[in-house]
């Protein structure tokens, strides 16, 4: 464990002199532990040819199961877990959509001793695949390994547009009306790409962000345009942006992940309640009763 943490240190600050501060270790006694890893691995885990240490494509890899590992011997020795195990269910953004609020009540009158934390961390996996959470509420398609999915409902996708811009006066739009302005992106935990648009209609430019709120502000102040699932027109209403169905687009899948391996004992109930919720017909927004900004 302690090898682990060093190397988790030294790939959250880039720099072992930061990482040894935060371990409140010395240097080199950092540089010896993470060296040792490598040695016991056989691979290198960080490039050391510039200032700022960067990982290696195994780095990388092993970053993820890494921190599962310490997150799981953390967990484990939680003595207060051991009485009321939580259980963790990421998202990045919108979660359950409009089944969100019935899925948290439900679940709290059917199983009060099981706490159903509901933790939104900006990642692709919502923080699965690093052990953050036990199971995660994901849309688009997952190419993670090591995880299992499985689709709880479709959504439609919209567009987001600034509200006092001129696509705002439209009922609905098409892809192609989107293509000639700036879109928005959010790289880190959003499921919008070029290849939503056909090969010869992409858009002219591209603006990234990491996380939905910086995503909302770009659009607001007019710096581009976004399209997302429709979901976030009622989880994330913002005075500066006007949601419109966009009528060309495929849907979006609404998934359950969990990881491929023995986890929380009360997984299982959770996907079937969730599944259930959905077939009691508490119908996903329509596309044409969208938030019209706020």
């Amino acid at each position: 464990m302690r090898h682990l943490r060093a190397f988790l240190a030294v790939a959250d600050e880039g720099n072992v002199t930061r990482a040894a501060a935060r371990l409140r270790l010395t240097q080199p006694a950092v540089s010896r532990t993470l060296a040792a890893l490598e040695q016991h691995l056989g691979v290198r885990l960080v490039d050391r040819s510039t200032h700022h240490l960067a990982l290696t494509p195994e780095g990388v890899v092993f970053r993820d199961k890494a921190a599962a590992a310490v997150a799981a011997f953390d967990e484990a020795l939680d003595s207060g877990g051991l009485r009321h195990w939580p259980l963790r269910l990421g998202h990045a953004w919108s979660a359950f959509g409009p089944y969100t609020t019935p899925l948290l009540r439900r679940w709290q009158e059917l199983y009060p001793r099981t706490p159903l934390e509901l933790l939104r961390i900006d990642d692709r996996t919502a923080g699965l695949t690093r052990g953050e959470v036990d199971a995660a509420l994901l849309r688009g398609p997952v190419e993670a390994p090591g995880l299992v999915t499985e689709v709880l409902f479709e959504e439609e996708r919209v567009a987001a547009v600034a509200a006092d811009g001129p696509l705002a006066g439209r009922a609905t739009l098409r892809l192609a009306d989107l293509a000639d302005e700036t879109v928005v992106l959010n790289t880190v935990s959003g499921t919008t790409t070029v290849d939503l648009w056909p090969p010869d209609g992409r858009p002219a430019a591209t603006l990234t962000v990491a996380n939905t709120d910086d995503w909302l502000t770009a659009i607001a102040a007019g710096r581009g345009v976004g399209v997302s699932a429709a979901s976030t027109a009622g989880m994330h209403p913002h005075s500066g942006v006007a949601y419109r169905p966009l009528v060309d687009a495929p849907s979006v899948p609404v998934l359950l992940a969990r990881r491929d391996a023995p986890g929380h004992p009360e997984l299982p109930v959770l996907a079937a309640l969730a599944h259930e919720i959905v077939r009691q017909g508490i119908a996903p927004p329509a596309a044409g009763d969208l938030a019209q900004g706020g």
